[in-house]
């Protein structure tokens, strides 16, 4: 009997998507609270604050990093 060999298939991959999560203030709660933190009413009011003005993801990020980020 003969020695058989397998074609060597090159298959393509997948196309990568980007895709995105995003994790509702619940699941963050819940996350943080792991993590032993707590959303203060205060940040509460601030994200309700936020979906009044109608803000981006991104305006979102940025009005955090002004408030809490380091001047460093």
């Amino acid at each position: 009997m003969g020695k058989l060999k397998k074609a060597a298939v090159q298959m393509e991959s997948p196309k990568r998507t980007e895709a995105s999560f995003v994790l509702g203030r619940s699941g963050f709660a819940k996350i943080s609270a792991v993590e032993g933190l707590k959303v203060t009413a205060a940040m509460e009011a601030e994200f309700r604050e936020f979906d009044r003005k109608g803000l981006s993801p991104s305006e979102r990020r940025a009005a955090i990093a002004r408030k809490y980020g380091s001047t460093r």
